[in-house]
């Protein structure tokens, strides 16, 4: 009751008039419903009703009335929006009508997650790397695949065009109450990347989803387009979402060891889900894109790397889910995987310390390999115990379409 209380005086003291009832569809695709603010009380009460057999991969069409009920802690100004009659918007999780939760929200999924490690005293922490490029539009305003700037790593401007388009977002990322950690240029022409703090995998895959809403945004605003698909550009470096995982514990046993060898083992399995799109094949393997299944410190040739932290903090670096994936689903299968490794008792294979784009063939031809294109993926999704248990099939059978 509190935290509605709260939030009425939120909507009140920010002149708030409407409201978006967000939600996500099992490709991480962010949905909304529009509310009045008067309309707030019964949407806390009761939620608001959507069609579920409209909604990509719910695969509700015998119980289609699904709600969404608020969760309350998400409330934030939408910045680009007027400042008169002001637009929030509040994240949902999607129930049956009788409040309990619907299989296929990947909001639930990953909540379910992060219970599952909690109840073996295991608190695990995402933060992402945001790669993506920003392309010019043409007279009739549609997207072009022309970059706004020719810049490279880390450049400034006036070869950086995208120097005042990171400030604004990162000005907007903060009054929606995520925290930048830092914005810069990437390899790409046009290419940009944007870091922000870590925190609880749900609070993160808000973040990210967050993230990625703003950045379309603001871009278009400025009359440009946002491109988060893996490989936009032939011959340029593609666009990754590198996710940086720490594992804590209610002991003083460091499980991060166990917990990096649950997901090399179950890295392939669960590809499909980090890599979603036909375009992620095509980044995979190439320019600074892993390949093989396989990791080592500091080495960013490797699909996991122990990043150096002078403070002697350890984390994992996760370097082949893109900016397509549904982070929901993608940190729910990860914490999944290494709560295996943690549980079975893992060990950690040695750690390959070479460049493995430079690399002896003949090594090579030892290391298992990230699947090599989305109907792999697929099929070796559809044979895995792991994605068998945690991802609902109707959700599995969405992503199998995509690769059709």
């Amino acid at each position: 009751m509190q935290e509605y209380e709260e939030l009425m005086q939120f909507v009140e003291e920010e002149n708030v008039e409407f409201i978006r009832l967000a939600y996500f569809d099992v490709f991480g695709h962010q949905k909304n419903i529009a509310i009045m603010s008067g309309e707030l009380e019964r949407a806390v009460r009761w939620g608001v009703s959507i069609d579920g057999s409209a909604v990509d991969g719910f695969e509700a069409d015998v119980r289609s009335d699904l709600f969404l009920k608020p969760d309350l802690s998400t409330i934030s100004i939408v910045p680009w929006r007027p400042s008169d009659s002001r637009v929030c918007r509040i994240f949902c999780d999607v129930v049956y009508p009788d409040g309990t939760p619907f299989e296929s929200d990947t909001r639930y999924i990953l909540r379910q997650a992060v219970r599952a490690a909690a109840a073996r005293g295991i608190e695990v922490k995402f933060g992402s790397e945001m790669e993506f490029y920003v392309f010019r539009r043409d007279a009739q305003g549609q997207p072009t695949t022309t970059p706004i700037d020719r810049a490279g790593y880390m450049d400034v401007e006036p070869l950086d065009a995208g120097e005042n388009l990171r400030r604004d977002i990162c000005f907007a990322l903060q009054e929606m109450g995520v925290t930048p950690e830092s914005s810069h240029h990437e390899r790409g022409p046009g290419q940009m990347e944007i870091d922000f703090r870590y925190s609880d995998p749900i609070t993160a895959a808000d973040n990210t989803s967050t993230v990625r809403w703003a950045v379309r945004n603001i871009c278009a605003a400025d009359g440009c387009f946002a491109d988060f698909s893996p490989k936009p550009l032939a011959g340029e470096p593609g666009s990754g979402m590198h996710l940086n995982i720490s594992v804590h514990s209610d002991g003083e046993k460091d499980y991060t060891d166990e917990f990096l060898a649950g997901i090399m083992k179950y890295v392939r399995d669960i590809t499909l889900f980090l890599n979603p799109s036909q375009q992620s094949y095509m980044r995979l393997g190439r320019m600074e894109a892993p390949r093989y299944v396989s990791w080592a410190v500091q080495n960013r040739s490797q699909l996991i790397r122990i990043p150096a932290d002078p403070s002697g903090r350890r984390r994992i670096e996760l370097r082949s889910p893109d900016p397509e994936a549904n982070p929901y689903l993608a940190f729910a299968l990860l914490i999944r995987a290494g709560l295996y490794g943690i549980e079975h008792h893992l060990t950690l294979p040695l750690p390959l310390d070479v460049n493995l784009y430079k690399a002896d063939p003949v090594l090579m031809r030892g290391l298992e390999q990230l699947p090599t294109s989305l109907q792999e993926a697929v099929q070796i999704a559809r044979a895995s115990s792991m994605v068998k248990e945690f991802v609902p099939a109707g959700c599995l059978e969405a992503y199998a379409r995509n690769a059709e």
